[in-house]
């Protein structure tokens, strides 16, 4: 049994099987952990979610950024985006099929010694708390009142946490943070508007996970959402959103077992870049 985890798809369902093929995956014996952004930008969104649910419980999905606007978009919850590729997903037979199987993926999961998320973690939250508010997401996309939270799920306020937050307010943290963070203050203020490497930190903001103190610095966490960054493996953390539908590659890690070390594995991808689209 081997288990991979694999980063940002965004709708790349040939570097995909590319990559599946390449490490062998049979669902019937391994276990893949994709880490967001399974659509968009890419130009078969439809035909990444149908082979991900073929495969069944052997392919376990955090919901990106992207695959949260998919939700919104389908539902009348914000227009499309100029440069957005959903629509073989929105117009497809099957879409009530994919869109019911994508709200129900996960926001954090926490397996194999690792806490994985999409975007990253506020240094206020320590392990259980991560898991217990993206539970409070996923109930809310899981549950009837799904079109409101998608209408109120928008927005860059509140920028940091509060335990008294609640309502829409308290969402849309908890979704931000998992889902579209990169900088943010040694006091948890996000900066959702900065897209570029380690060095394109605003003044008085760094990394998320270089904050001094960070609830979940004794924890390794692997993520996606930041291309800029690319591979990068650390004890406290592993990226691995490789910029595949910007030209680049898309990874699996696989998971060393009994001592072994973790092994790396691309392909590349013929996907260009969308023109005038940023790495979001």
């Amino acid at each position: 049994m081997a288990l991979y985890l694999i980063g940002d798809v965004q709708g790349c369902d040939g570097a995909l099987g590319r990559l599946v093929e390449k490490i062998g995956f049979s669902a019937s014996r391994d276990t893949l952990y994709v880490l967001g952004d399974l659509v968009n930008r890419g130009p078969q969104s439809g035909a990444v979610l149908r082979r991900l649910m073929a495969y069944g419980d052997a392919a376990r999905c955090l919901l990106g950024n992207h695959d949260l606007s998919l939700l919104a978009v389908a539902h009348g919850c914000r227009p499309p985006h100029g440069n957005d590729t959903m629509d073989d997903v929105l117009l497809a037979r099957d879409r009530g099929e994919l869109l019911e199987w994508l709200r129900w993926q996960r926001l954090a999961i926490r397996a194999h010694g690792l806490l994985m998320v999409h975007g990253g973690v506020l240094p206020q939250w320590d392990l259980a708390q991560t898991l217990a508010l993206a539970a409070e997401v996923e109930a809310a996309l899981r549950g009837p009142g799904l079109v409101d939270f998608l209408s109120t799920m928008y927005g860059n306020e509140p920028a940091c946490w509060d335990d008294s937050l609640h309502g829409a307010d308290r969402l849309r943290v908890i979704v931000n943070a998992l889902t579209r963070l990169r900088f943010c203050t040694a006091q948890g203020v996000m900066d959702l508007k900065s897209s570029g490497g380690l060095d394109a930190a605003p003044p008085g903001y760094l990394p998320w996970f270089d904050v001094p103190g960070r609830k979940t610095a004794d924890a390794t966490i692997a993520f996606g959402h930041w291309s800029t960054l690319g591979f990068l493996q650390r004890p406290d953390l592993i990226s691995l959103d490789t910029g595949c539908v910007w030209g680049g590659a898309l990874s699996a890690l696989r998971l060393g077992v009994a001592g072994a070390g973790h092994e790396l594995i691309q392909v590349d991808c013929e996907q260009a870049r969308v023109p005038g689209a940023g790495g979001l």
